[in-house]
């Protein structure tokens, strides 16, 4: 009998698929729940002990004490001697359009063209992605999918980690641009015959040049009457009409000193410095100019020789200490790594910072920086329900052990094809 194998081909292709694809998304919110018992970790810096929260309708109308009178619903979670956070979030990462590094067809990170600021990343975010799905466990509700690559990447866009397709996901739509600053220096090509190491970049102002005269140029297209429509160029009114943030991946002192006088002078007033690895060195006009920052996450070597081991380690308390607006992202172009988000902000309590003010950096703070923070980051009456209960403490990676979570109300799943893995062959070896 002759084998049709297209057809064995493509049905293999969908059972793998469909024993691959996430979890079924939960179902709206149909009845109040309350949390009774838990230590709440509002996300502001304050914590509630032996707290009640009680949400509906996917908002929570009360978080405080358990000794209050409120009347409790009918459905009430004990959860003595457990925690209670607001959702993790996640900035700056490719989450949902990177699958599979290595393969090339999983990736949608990145389009043609340097200055490409019309490309938005939503419309290519996978809510199935096996990556997304696995961040749940650790806490991380919600993130900002980011474009990668070019001078101008593109747009991004805020969304929930538990949805049927990025129309669900989206809770904010293109919420900025992001522009990865020429850098002064360069790493030598050996392949080219160049020393090793850092040496100056020669082409660093022309290169500073095209990004001003791009941005020039579609401030003036705006003002006029934009015909012939000129996409790039359309792309940035959100950035002359403040609607939108401008994300500036820079680290020296010379490029965000650049890169923030060049944006304000021309009338950009939303700037969110990514990375800042010398930012200390330009606190006094990063705090002039209102800019919060996206630091490395800090488990990250020093990139200098005469840099402290822990240089990177104690970056965000030391700028937090100083009065700067700050938050974590992970600057690794390898989407697996943000699990360990949480684990990053328990380091920098080493560093100076309490454990409420290490939470506030990957919740409150990330919030106020993406601009969601009226409806996400803390626990707070009127705010989303986005929030999970741990059995320790969530920056731990000993205690961070979720039991239960919930996005706007809806009681997510925290199963993953890791968890699944790890029950098969824990009955394996316990029937040995």
């Amino acid at each position: 009998m002759k084998i049709n194998y297209s057809l064995t081909i493509l049905a293999c292709a969908l059972l793998s698929f469909h024993l691959k694809a996430q979890q079924t998304p939960a179902s709206a919110q149909s009845a109040p729940i309350a949390i009774e018992g838990a230590t709440l970790h509002i996300g502001d810096g304050s914590v509630i002990e032996n707290g009640l929260i009680i949400f509906e309708n996917g908002l929570i109308l009360y978080a405080g004490s358990a000794d209050s009178k409120i009347a409790r619903p009918t459905e009430v979670i004990e959860a003595t001697g457990k925690h209670v956070y607001p959702g993790f979030i996640v900035p700056t990462k490719s989450l949902g359009l990177v699958e599979i590094n290595a393969v090339r067809a999983s990736d949608d990170s990145d389009e043609m063209g340097d200055m490409i600021p019309h490309t938005r990343s939503l419309i290519a975010y996978n809510a199935e992605s096996q990556v997304v799905e696995s961040l749940r466990q650790n806490g991380m509700l919600l993130g900002q999918i980011t474009p990668q690559g070019g001078r101008i990447s593109g747009t991004s866009s805020i969304v929930q980690f538990d949805a049927w397709n990025w129309e669900d996901a989206a809770i904010k739509e293109d919420d900025g641009i992001h522009l990865n600053w020429p850098s002064a220096f360069r790493n030598g090509r050996w392949w080219a015959g160049e020393p090793r190491g850092f040496r100056p970049n020669d082409n660093y102002r022309e290169q500073m040049k095209q990004v001003v005269d791009f941005l020039v140029e579609a401030k003036a297209y705006l003002s006029g009457n934009q015909s012939p429509i000129h996409l790039p160029y359309a792309a940035c009114a959100g950035l002359f009409d403040q609607s939108q943030r401008i994300y500036i991946y820079a680290d020296g002192e010379r490029e965000i000193s650049d890169a923030i006088t060049s944006l304000k002078s021309l009338g950009i007033e939303k700037v969110v410095l990514v990375g800042g690895y010398h930012a200390e060195k330009v606190s006094g006009l990063l705090l002039e100019h209102n800019v919060p920052i996206l630091v490395h996450n800090g488990h990250e070597i020093p990139n200098f020789e005469d840099d402290a081991y822990d240089y990177v380690y104690g970056l965000a308390a030391r700028l937090h200490q100083k009065g700067h607006l700050v938050a974590i992202q992970n600057a690794s172009k390898s989407n697996f790594q943000v699990r360990n988000l949480p684990f990053y902000a328990g380091h920098a309590v080493q560093y100076g910072l309490s454990k409420e003010e290490a939470l506030q950096l990957i919740t409150l703070n990330t919030a106020k920086i993406l601009g969601i923070d009226k409806s996400y980051g803390s626990l707070e009456s009127g705010k989303n329900a986005t929030l999970f209960i741990s059995e320790g403490d969530a920056l731990d990676m000993r205690t961070n052990q979720l039991t239960r979570a919930f996005i706007d109300g809806r009681d997510i799943s925290l199963e993953t094809h890791q968890t699944k893995l790890w029950k098969r062959y824990t009955e394996k070896y316990e029937s040995q």
